[in-house]
């Protein structure tokens, strides 16, 4: 720091020790009996007398802390350009997770103390002041644009075969984001060609220190609009989709913003596989490439333990519906939906027959994410049920090695029906009470809604359509593991495509 800059910090120092010396000295003056004491009956006034002497030094102390707060941060802010890192003061960090902050953000809010009980324990246990906010860009640009304006490479070393892909991890209110961020520090390849860019919500002061904490292994970005979002009477219970979806498409907006070619969207409460990274690098080539695909997934939604061949770690598939859970985009499907980002429930939108456009997603047989959050808007939705027993992969694959040529839609569809309906078919009840005499991939046909219902149900796959596409299915087809062997699920070999109805 320079000589200057001290020498002001040193007598504002000064100035408020002397200010906090002279309120405690006229404090004692008063109750140390130095003034006549009154007689008996004029006790209550004398304590009344006190009180207010006690509330205005008080006051008077309070005061002269916070002016002291703001002399120092204006002096810290003077003549420096604060460089745009994500962490920029010393946060305290949380020791462990607390269930009562990861409260959902469909309130928008977490149980506070009274702003009293708040000065009080800061008071008690030392917390120093909240870290200066970020200043504003002196050239007007928006905050969020000047911050990311650090991030100048597209592909590294200007080599189109190593592009830059941005992970921009969802965060809100829940401090166990560490574990997320944990997991993708971990496994990351390379900082350069994978920068962390945890946009959050929520303005969640716990949430915020414990990103911050990483310092420059990650870069913070916050949501500016806070404000209340109306929400139809009938739809005020999900208010918390509103929120989410604003929030993506804010974030999207501002790191597409910056010419990035592609993202990976990750939620706060995920786990990744070893190869996570390298399972996008390998795919990347074929997203851009393939017109007829609009995603990769990390996840698959019947990704059990007992549902999946727990030994093809390399079986990727196509999915005709979108898993979300991990997943990375291009910028040209961004300025496709950008102009109709929706209000509320982006990812059953993005599902919507004229948002796919009969485009596909790639998909994983075991999955490279896991979710560990219960607790969300969604209220635990599936989580008891379904999602606590995802099977995370974890060997490490090097997809990027591999010729993932046979998931072009010409190729993979030939090799694919063809393998599907030259199985076996075979009834429901034949396979759950043992009797199929093969150990070959058989079929299970399917023609109507209520045969597929009870198939996935007694099966224990996810039995839910959107916009009438079963999960995980391609061409009406779900595949699966079951007692060791390879199962479809499949419609007539002369399918016609799906049926809104079934949603």
């Amino acid at each position: 720091m320079r000589p200057r800059k001290t020498i002001l910090l040193i007598g504002v120092l000064v100035i408020w020790v002397l200010m906090t010396y002279l309120a405690f000295m006229r404090s004692v003056r008063v109750t140390d009996g130095s003034r006549p004491r009154p007689a008996f009956s004029n006790d209550n006034k004398l304590m009344m007398e006190k009180v207010q002497h006690f509330e205005q030094n008080l006051k008077s102390f309070s005061d002269n802390r916070k002016n002291l707060y703001r002399d120092l941060i204006k002096i810290l802010r003077q003549g420096n350009n604060v460089p745009s890192v994500a962490a920029q003061a010393i946060p305290i960090v949380p020791s462990q997770e607390s269930p009562r902050l990861a409260v959902e953000e469909v309130n928008g809010v977490k149980e506070r103390q009274s702003p009293a009980e708040e000065e009080d324990a800061k008071d008690v246990l030392g917390v120093p002041a909240p870290p200066a906010p970020i200043p504003e860009a002196e050239d007007g640009r928006p905050e969020v644009e000047r911050i990311l304006s650090k991030f100048q490479q597209r592909y590294l070393n200007n080599d189109p075969a190593f592009p830059v892909i941005p992970v921009v991890v969802f965060a809100c209110n829940r401090i166990s984001v560490n574990k997320c961020l944990d997991d993708l520090i971990r496994y990351r390849p390379s900082a350069d060609q994978f920068p962390i860019i945890v946009s959050q919500d929520c303005d969640d002061e716990a949430t915020r220190n414990t990103i911050l904490s990483y310092r420059d292994e990650v870069t913070l970005i916050q949501q500016p609009d806070q404000s209340d979002i109306p929400v139809p009477p009938k739809e005020k219970k999900y208010k918390g989709y509103y929120k989410i979806s604003r929030h993506y498409g804010w974030a999207l907006r501002a790191v597409f913003g910056q010419g990035f070619d592609s993202v990976i969207l990750v939620e706060d409460d995920l786990s990744v596989a070893p190869d996570f990274y390298e399972y996008f690098l390998g795919t990347y080539p074929i997203l851009k490439r393939d017109k007829s695909l609009w995603c990769v997934s990390a996840w698959n939604d019947n990704g059990k333990d007992g549902l999946i061949d727990t030994t093809a770690h390399d079986l990727l598939y196509r999915s005709d519906f979108f898993p979300g859970l991990g997943w990375m985009m291009t910028k040209d499907l961004w300025d496709e939906l950008e102009p109709k980002w929706p209000k509320a429930f982006w990812d059953d939108w993005i599902r919507q027959p004229e948002q796919r456009k009969e485009r596909a997603c790639i998909r994983p047989e075991l999955p490279r994410t896991r979710t560990f959050g219960k607790i969300g808007v969604s209220n635990g939705l599936f989580f008891d049920k379904h999602l606590k027993y995802i099977k995370l992969s974890e060997e490490f694959v090097g997809f990027t090695k591999m010729n993932l040529s046979y998931l072009a839609k010409p190729a993979y569809d030939d090799a694919f029906l063809k393998t599907v309906y030259q199985s076996p078919v075979v009834t429901l009840d034949e396979l759950k009470r043992g009797m199929v005499m093969t150990r070959e991939p058989i079929r299970i046909a399917y023609h109507t809604k209520e045969q597929y219902k009870r198939a996935t149900k007694n099966l224990g796959l996810m039995d839910d359509f959107k916009s009438g596409v079963p999960r995980t299915a391609y061409r009406g087809i779900v595949s699966f593991f079951y007692n060791g062997q390879r199962v479809y699920l499949a419609p007539s070999a002369n399918w016609k495509g799906y049926d809104l109805t079934w949603s």
